[in-house]
C-alpha cells in the first residue's frame, strides 16, 4: 500500500519557518490572554459582573434583574393579568430554549464528521475527506443526499403513525437537557426531582420506536421494535438502581446539588462507586441502541430493526437523534461520576462550562471507541445480562452504599480519611462481587478450551477450515 493510501504511512508536511512564527506569535497571544484573565481573577473584578462570562448564568441573572425593574412600569391591568415577573420569565426562557437548540443542531452537525473520522482511524482508514476540507462538509453533502431521496410508504402502512416517530424521538433527545447543570447557576430546569424526571423522559423514547415498527407493516420492523421496548425495559432497572446509590451518596435527586456534592469533598462518585459507575455506562449504550448493544437495528439479523422501512431524511432524524442521545449520556456520566463542572478547584480559573464540555467529550470518545472495536452481543447474552447479573449485584450494592451513607454521616473522621475507606470498599466488593457471582452463574474460564492463533500457510476453502479445526 502507498504512503498516500495509508493514513499510518502518510507523508508529513514538513514545518516551515513561516509556520513556526505564526505558531509562536499565537502562543504569544493565547499566553498573555490567559495572564490578563488569571490577573482579572486574582484580584476579583469579575466576580458577580454581568461580564463574567466564567458563568454564563451570572450575566442572565442581571438581565432578568433589569427586566424586573422595566416590568414595573406595566399598567396595573397587564400586572394582574400576567405578575410582576412575566417578561424576565419569557426572555430566559426563550434564550435558554434557543442555546439547547443551538447547541444540540450544531453537535448533532459536527459529530457525524468527528465519528465517523474517529472510526476510520480506529479500523485504519481516512474516513471522510473528499467533501470540502478534511471532509468537514460531508454532513452536509449527506443531508442533502437524504433530502432528496423519494418518500415511500410501505403497502398496508397506517400512514399518519408512519410519519410520526422521526418526529416524537427528537422530543425527549431535547427535554433530557432541561436540568444539566453546565456551571453553579447555568441549567434550564433545576429541579429538585431531576433524576426522576431524567428516568421519566429517557423511557417515552421506547414508545416512538415501537410505533414506528409496529405501523411499518413489515415483520423485520416489529421484531426489532419489540427488542428494543425488551432490552430498554430491562436496562432501565440496573440504571435506575446505579441512580439510587447516587441519590444515597449524595442525599437528593437534584442534579445542580449531586455536582456540588462532589465538588464540596474533592471527589468524584465514579471513583467512590465503580460498579455504579459501570452499570450506568453499561445501562446506557444499551439504551441508546449503540455498539456493543445496537440489537435494535442487527443488519446480520433482522435487516434493520424498527427502521428498515424508514428511508431518506427519517432514517437521518433517527441516526441524529441517537448521536444527540450519545452526548446526553455523556453529559449525564459527567454530571454523576466526574463531578460535573468542577475540578478540584480549576473551576475558579477556566469557565465551568468548558470543563463540563471537555469531559462530555471525553465520555463520548469512549463511546465512539467501543463502537469501532467491539461486536455486537447476542439478544439472549444482552437480556441474561441485565437479569442474571447486573440486577442482582446492583441489588447487593445499593444495601452497601445505603450502610456506608449511614457510616459516614455519624463518622467523626475526617472527610477524606472516610470517603477513601469507603472508596476502597466499594473498589474491592466490586472485584469480589464480579468474579463470584460470575462463578455462581456458571462462569468457568479455566475449563474452557482456548482457542490459540495459528499461521496458515495455505488456502483450500473447506479442506483448509478442517485442517484448523485438526490442529487446534
Amino acid at each position: 500500500m502507498t504512503a498516500a493510501l495509508d493514513p499510518i504511512r502518510a507523508a508529513r508536511v514538513p514545518l516551515t519557518g513561516a509556520k513556526l512564527v505564526i505558531g509562536v506569535i499565537a502562543l504569544v497571544i493565547l499566553a498573555g490572554i490567559a495572564g490578563g484573565v488569571g490577573f482579572l481573577v486574582v484580584s476579583g473584578a469579575l466576580d458577580g459582573h454581568w461580564y463574567d462570562l466564567r458563568d454564563l448564568g451570572i450575566p442572565i441573572a442581571h438581565l432578568r434583574g433589569w427586566l424586573d425593574e422595566q416590568n414595573k412600569a406595566q399598567p396595573a391591568q397587564l400586572h394582574d393579568l400576567l405578575g410582576d415577573h412575566w417578561i424576565s420569565y419569557l426572555t430566559t426562557a426563550l434564550i435558554g430554549a434557543i442555546g439547547i437548540l443551538s447547541f444540540v443542531g450544531g453537535v448533532l452537525l459536527v459529530l457525524i464528521w468527528v465519528e465517523r473520522r474517529l472510526i476510520g482511524r480506529i479500523q485504519v482508514r481516512r474516513g471522510p475527506n473528499r467533501v470540502g476540507p478534511y471532509g468537514l462538509l460531508q454532513p452536509v453533502a449527506d443531508a442533502i443526499k437524504l433530502i432528496q431521496k423519494e418518500v415511500l410508504i410501505p403497502n398496508g402502512a397506517d400512514r399518519f403513525l408512519f410519519f410520526l416517530p422521526p418526529i416524537l424521538v427528537f422530543i425527549p433527545g431535547l427535554l433530557v437537557w432541561g436540568p444539566v447543570p453546565w456551571a453553579p447557576n447555568m441549567n434550564y430546569l433545576d429541579l429538585n426531582v431531576g433524576v426522576l424526571y431524567l428516568i421519566a423522559i429517557s423511557s417515552l423514547a421506547t414508545i416512538a420506536i415501537f410505533i414506528a415498527g409496529w405501523s411499518s407493516n413489515n415483520h423485520y420492523a416489529l421484531l426489532g421494535a419489540m427488542r428494543t421496548v425488551a432490552m430498554m425495559i430491562s436496562y432501565e432497572i440496573p440504571l435506575s438502581m446505579a441512580l439510587v446509590a447516587v441519590v444515597l451518596m449524595t442525599g437528593s435527586m437534584q442534579l445542580s446539588q449531586i455536582v456540588q456534592w462532589q465538588a464540596d469533598h474533592n471527589v468524584w462518585l465514579g471513583a467512590l462507586m465503580p460498579l455504579a459507575l459501570f452499570t450506568f455506562f453499561f445501562s446506557s449504550t444499551a439504551e441508546l441502541n449503540r455498539t456493543p448493544n445496537d440489537i435494535a437495528e442487527a443488519e446480520s439479523e433482522i435487516v434493520a430493526g424498527f427502521r428498515t422501512e424508514y428511508f431518506g431524511m427519517k432514517f437521518g432524524l433517527f441516526y441524529a437523534v441517537e448521536l444527540g442521545n450519545a452526548v446526553a449520556v455523556g453529559a449525564f456520566v459527567t454530571a454523576f461520576f466526574l463531578g460535573g463542572w468542577s475540578l478540584f478547584g480549576l473551576e475558579q480559573w477556566i469557565p465551568p462550562y468548558l470543563i463540563f464540555a471537555v469531559k462530555v467529550s471525553s465520555v463520548y470518545f469512549v463511546l465512539v471507541w467501543l463502537r469501532g472495536t467491539l461486536p455486537r452481543f447476542r439478544l439472549d447474552q444482552l437480556m441474561a445480562f441485565a437479569w442474571k447479573y447486573l440486577i442482582p449485584i446492583n441489588l447487593a450494592n445499593t444495601v452497601l452504599v445505603a450502610i456506608e451513607v449511614t457510616a459516614f454521616n455519624h463518622s467523626s473522621l475526617p472527610g477524606v480519611v472516610s470517603l477513601g475507606a469507603i472508596g476502597v470498599v466499594n473498589l474491592v466488593f466490586t472485584v469480589w462481587v464480579a468474579r463470584r457471582w460470575a462463578r455462581f452463574l456458571g462462569y468457568r474460564p479455566e475449563t474452557e478450551h482456548v482457542l490459540h492463533p495459528s499461521l496458515q500457510t495455505q488456502v483450500g476453502g473447506l479442506r483448509a477450515a478442517e485442517r484448523l479445526r485438526a490442529s487446534s
